[in-house]
């Protein structure tokens, strides 16, 4: 079971969180809506699941001859083939189950998401900087489903911000890859192919120019007229500090401790950066309500 509980990566479902972005800042909060996005939130979960499923289906050979995927469930033997197989059918068969409880609009958003991968497995993820921007882009689908799926407009200063932190991050895991090869003698093994067309600079540009977009569209966002006539106050301003914040620690432990492959394993295990963003969730929440 707990070789199953691996193969899921449950740890990985704070990703989805994006989902409840949409009621949260469009202060739709009714028990319908909520429940609506705890529904197609756990959509996402079980889609998640199935694609880490798939991708480890996939890359099983080349996993086997890399020094730590190979302790992987499926590489390692723990968890057999066709026991990934009927795990990856259950978990879309549940997803999209999930979905048609709440919409349409969820249903189409979860799978474009699970097509989106299988093309990023097969190809795209070899292809520079579109392989960040496919990531990017499914970090949007949760959002539009947390939005349009549940009837709410999406706001664009919220897909803007949205669209510029995920590709931060994006960008980030891309350096810690490269940051992980040079680290390892050039034991081209370890990481992936398009790595051979980044270059430590180029990605230190694209990570400045992210991270500068993604503070700028916030602070915009929380001084917009728009903004402030919606939640009835100024001073959800007093939230940007967090995120500021949560940035400059994010680019540290990339630089000083060797993170930044897995965000949402950062994330629990980073003390400052779990308490920014539970500050961050705690003072919006005090701010809007």
């Amino acid at each position: 079971m707990y070789s199953v509980i691996k193969l899921l990566r449950p740890h990985q479902y704070i990703k989805n969180g994006f989902v409840l972005l949409g009621p949260l800042f469009a202060h739709q909060w009714s028990t319908q809506t909520l429940t609506e996005a705890a529904l197609a939130f756990f959509s996402f979960c079980c889609m998640a699941s199935a694609v880490y499923i798939l991708n480890d289906i996939m890359d099983i050979d080349a996993d086997r001859e890399h020094p730590i995927k190979r302790n992987r469930p499926l590489p390692s033997g723990e968890v057999s083939l066709s026991l990934a197989k009927l795990l990856l059918l259950g978990m879309v068969t549940g997803s999209i189950l999930l979905s048609l409880a709440v919409s349409l609009w969820v249903t189409l958003f979860v799978s474009i998401y699970f097509v989106m991968n299988i093309l990023y497995s097969w190809r795209l993820k070899h292809v520079v900087i579109l392989d960040v921007f496919i990531i990017s882009a499914g970090f949007m689908l949760r959002i539009l489903s947390g939005t349009v799926g549940l009837g709410i407009a999406p706001s664009a200063w919220l897909l803007l911000c949205g669209l510029m932190v995920t590709l931060f991050l994006g960008f980030s895991k891309r350096r810690a890859e490269l940051l992980m090869l040079e680290n390892s003698d050039g034991s081209s093994n370890l990481t992936r192919k398009v790595l051979d067309d980044y270059s430590p600079a180029v990605l230190e540009q694209f990570i400045s120019v992210t991270a500068a977009c993604t503070v700028l569209s916030f602070g915009l966002y929380t001084m917009s007229p728009q903004t402030i006539a919606l939640h009835g106050t100024e001073d959800l301003i007093y939230t940007l500090p967090f995120v500021i914040y949560g940035i400059f620690r994010y680019l540290f432990l990339l630089h000083n401790k060797a993170k930044g492959n897995d965000t949402a394993k950062d994330l629990l295990t980073d003390w400052h950066l779990l308490g920014t963003v539970l500050a961050w969730v705690v003072t919006t929440l005090w701010v809007l309500a």
